[in-house]
């Protein structure tokens, strides 16, 4: 099958493909599937409170709601009363065990989450939490944890004290959004925003083993940026992810959201438009366009702008309900791929209502550059029925795994190119709410895909977290 796609002003041709060289799929390498091996239970009653669409114990911006370290599986939530906690089993073990680590959520907000990081350099678990454009929850545990987990207790005592700085580095008073990556030397970055929606700049820390510093603010809100419908000058970059791919590259997909309403079609919609995308091979202080063009530096007078050339690999104006904050993931080469959604203009150029338009007519699409380094965009041909995020990861063949509202998961095989997605778990049984969790960290562990979820509740009544586990193909 041929699909022809509009990306970047140029048309690109998605096919089916058997290469053998580059880190490209082989014909003899399985294609895509998921077999359900278990089911645990986190928290029968976790908190459940309806915030902006989501739930706080299940965005799909968090990173890590759920992650794998030498043979131990992590997990976060807030449960019933509010209380932050996290948990820890062996891989594959059926029972979890938890303890508090002396924070209570502030906000019934779902913004809030909790996020996770692994500082290999001194073997500690990182938390940081309970923030939405204000000040932020930090704990870490004591170093050698996540090295020793049979040989060290899981006691509250492992915990330090819950901090409102970063072992007291005072980062922003209107912090949102953390996200732990761990470089491939073993330190620890935590990607952040400074500010707020619609006009907010992205920023890292950097833990070293023994301080934190602030490395700066890499994306600026400023410029002018213009539709058929009106201009906006202030704005905010919002990332599908952070990732450090197997060669070192760190990379990250985003869209932009304007603060001015007037460059949309309707007040019912939503100012996110274009998808783009930067790099950067010095672990976060230079950041370029897809052509290698330095576009900005953090802490820097130069950051990544609106108006920086070369950003845009898809372009599209904010009428069709893009998704900001949606996923990406990187392959065994090193390449990047990301998940996009929104309405396409078959169903019209006009969104009213973004949640019910993305509801009834949003799609996903699979964006990637492939190993001639063009990029490519794929209509993945399911339905969304929902206005939230679906999350993108990739098994050791590459194949690609789309893992959407619900629990349901789509996949597509890298000897096909990516053009053959469908349905490989129809999400029955879990009632699951709507964003889910992912551990990527699993998947090149043990060759397992970990799923965290909340069930459907109404109002304000706590109901049951869970993970599940699918095998991957062999």
């Amino acid at each position: 099958m041929r699909r022809r796609t509009l990306l970047a002003g140029a048309i690109v041709t998605a096919m089916s493909t058997s290469a053998l060289t580059n880190g490209t799929a082989r014909a003899a390498d399985p294609g895509p599937s998921v077999t359900r091996t278990g089911t645990t239970t986190l928290d029968s009653q976790a908190v459940f409170f309806v915030s902006y669409d989501g739930l706080v114990n299940n965005n799909s911006f968090q990173k890590n709601g759920l992650l794998t370290y030498k043979g131990y599986q992590y997990a976060v939530w807030y449960t019933a009363d509010k209380n932050a906690v996290v948990a820890r089993r062996v891989l594959g073990a059926g029972t979890w065990s938890t303890v508090q680590v002396g924070h209570t959520l502030k906000a019934s907000d779902s913004h809030n989450v909790i996020s996770m990081g692994v500082s290999k350099v001194d073997g500690r678990l990182h938390l940081n939490m309970d923030s939405h454009s204000d000040g932020f929850t930090y704990v870490k545990s004591v170093a050698g944890l996540l090295d020793n987990p049979s040989g060290l207790s899981w006691t509250t005592a492992r915990f330090g004290t819950p901090q409102s700085t970063l072992d007291g580095l005072a980062l922003t008073s209107q912090f949102t959004y953390p996200q732990f990556i761990s470089t491939p030397e073993g330190k620890l970055q935590l990607s952040y925003r400074v500010a707020v929606s619609g006009n907010g700049r992205n920023a890292l820390a950097e833990y070293d083993g023994s301080t934190w510093t602030n490395l700066g603010e890499w994306s600026s809100s400023t410029g002018t940026y213009t539709s058929e419908h009106g201009s906006s000058t202030v704005r905010n970059m919002y990332l599908h992810g952070i990732d450090y791919d197997v060669n070192g590259r760190l990379h990250s997909f985003f869209t932009w959201r304007e603060q001015n309403g007037a460059v949309m079609c309707s007040s019912g919609g939503i100012t996110n438009h274009d998808t783009g995308y930067v790099y950067s091979d010095d672990r976060g202080r230079t950041w370029r366009n897809n052509a290698g063009t330095a576009v900005g530096t953090t802490g820097g007078t130069d950051k990544v702008a609106v108006t920086d050339s070369g950003l845009v690999i898809d372009s599209l104006n904010p009428d069709h309900s893009l998704m900001n904050q949606e996923s990406q993931f990187t392959d065994s080469a090193g390449r990047p791929h990301a998940i996009i959604s929104y309405v396409p203009g078959r169903f019209g150029q006009c969104t009213t209502n973004y949640v019910s338009d993305r509801t009834a007519n949003g799609r996903a699409f699979h964006v990637r550059k492939n190993a001639s380094g063009t990029w490519q965009k794929t209509e993945i041909p399911v339905v969304l029925g929902s206005s939230q995020r679906t999350k993108l990861v990739l098994d050791k063949y590459d194949n690609a795994y789309a893992i959407f509202p619900f629990g349901r998961i789509a996949g597509a095989s890298a000897a096909s190119g990516y053009t053959d997605w469908a349905i490989l778990f129809d999400g029955s049984g879990l009632n699951a709410f709507g964003e889910v969790v992912i551990d990527e960290m699993r998947i090149k562990a043990d060759n397992v895909l970990s799923v965290m979820y909340q069930e459907k509740s109404s109002g304000t009544t706590p109901s049951a977290l869970h993970v599940v586990d699918f095998a991957l193909p062999a």
